[in-house]
């Protein structure tokens, strides 16, 4: 599973917008892969999508 992928399930499953996105990707690089986290901690996603984040990373095999 890629970061393509997740952005994808963000983008369709939860509505997150593409600028939400690009800041979190743009402080994801220092810390690859907490993409999730990110998002959370700027306050672009709430602790309920964050979980379920968590919940299609883990049922994807991440």
């Amino acid at each position: 599973m890629g970061k393509a992928q997740l952005i994808d399930y963000l983008r369709g499953e939860l509505a997150i917008s593409n600028s939400a996105i690009a800041v979190a990707l743009r402080h994801d690089e220092q810390d690859a892969g907490q993409l999730p986290m990110v998002l959370w901690q700027y306050g672009l996603v709430t602790l309920e999508q964050l979980e379920l984040i968590f919940d299609w990373l883990e049922a994807e095999g991440a």
